[in-house]
């Protein structure tokens, strides 16, 4: 599928709402016209089944128990489990367009989606996002629901955060956006207050961002941000980078996965005010360890000058990629 929406329904299809021990079928025929008399009393109670159908609790029991061939895998997402239970006590919310009514969050991994089209927009209670690992290069902000609050971008292709920003979700606590091609110093001007008053937590490691000093005079204008990751971004070779962090945002706790203790942001107090120690450059030491399977240079150098015998030159090419 190349849009979430189009993923969303393969995932339901995946989770089988409508087949048995889920949905409405031959299994709970009672149950389904009793929904349809408002005066009917509620079927639940064993003696009160018909012969050949079940009782919920009997259905709740075949996705729960790890050995039934209707259960869940363990690693399943608890968005999973509650979809598939309230298709067994309560069907009806999930027919049609009422299923994006109950969604609260939708985790849509490595299924090749490319774009986040406008059907989200029927999840209007959509508090978490994850799509991670697929191939979106582009956000478009008004296509996100007003309630998100959780956006995971990670291990995609997102290389600019204009659209991203144009009418961004206010409420987002968490934005992640590791393992992406954002490339600075053009994009930190996304990352400011403006754009996310209630960022708590921020992924931007490993991308191509270079400038800290112009990164870290944007993000300090985010008040409510605790949680900062940048590893992996060629600014963290800087030899002053960890320090100039925590002392340039006092109210970060953890920085690339680790606590900042009290102790630590006093040994680094007053670096955010000598920004000239914060160098644009790192040195970078690369050792090349026994090497097998090609002629010595040396022995080829011994040859005298006027030699008549034949003279063959090698080469050797090193290419490092940063």
């Amino acid at each position: 599928p190349g849009s979430v929406s189009a993923a969303f329904q393969e995932y339901l299809r995946h989770l089988g709402l409508q087949d048995f021990p889920c949905g409405l079928g031959s299994w709970n025929k009672s149950c389904r016209n009793a929904r349809r008399s408002p005066r009917a009393e509620p079927v639940g109670l064993e003696d009160t089944v018909p012969p050949g159908e079940e009782t919920p609790e009997a259905l709740l029991e075949l996705l729960r128990d790890q050995h039934s061939p209707w259960a869940l895998p363990p690693d399943c997402s608890p968005q999973d489990r509650l979809l598939r239970e309230v298709a067994v006590l309560a069907p009806e919310l999930l027919r049609g367009s009422r299923v994006f009514q109950v969604v609260k969050s939708l985790r849509i991994l490595d299924k090749g989606v490319e774009e986040v089209d406008e059907g989200l927009l029927r999840f209007q209670q959509l508090e978490e996002l994850i799509l991670s690992a697929n191939h979106i290069s582009r956000v478009t902000s008004a296509h996100l629901p007003r309630t998100l609050k959780v956006l995971e971008l990670c291990y995609n292709a997102v290389g600019d955060l204009q659209g991203l920003c144009a009418q961004p979700p206010l409420e987002l606590q968490h934005l992640g956006l590791g393992y992406n091609r954002l490339c600075g110093p053009s994009q930190e001007k996304h990352l400011t207050v403006d754009f996310w008053p209630n960022l708590v937590s921020l992924d931007l490691s490993f991308n191509s961002l270079t400038d800290l000093l112009g990164l870290v005079s944007q993000l300090s204008t985010l008040q409510n941000l605790r949680i900062l990751v940048l590893q992996g971004n060629p600014l963290a070779l800087i030899p002053t980078y960890r320090g100039f962090l925590v002392d340039s945002l006092p109210k970060l706790s953890i920085l690339d996965d680790i606590h900042i203790w009290p102790d630590e942001r006093q040994q680094f107090q007053g670096l955010a005010r000598q920004p000239e120690l914060t160098r644009s450059e790192a040195r970078v030491v690369v050792s090349i360890g026994e090497m097998k399977g090609l002629p010595d240079p040396k022995a080829f150098q011994q040859l005298k000058v006027g030699s008549e015998g034949p003279v063959i030159t090698y080469s050797y090419c090193v290419t490092y990629e940063f």
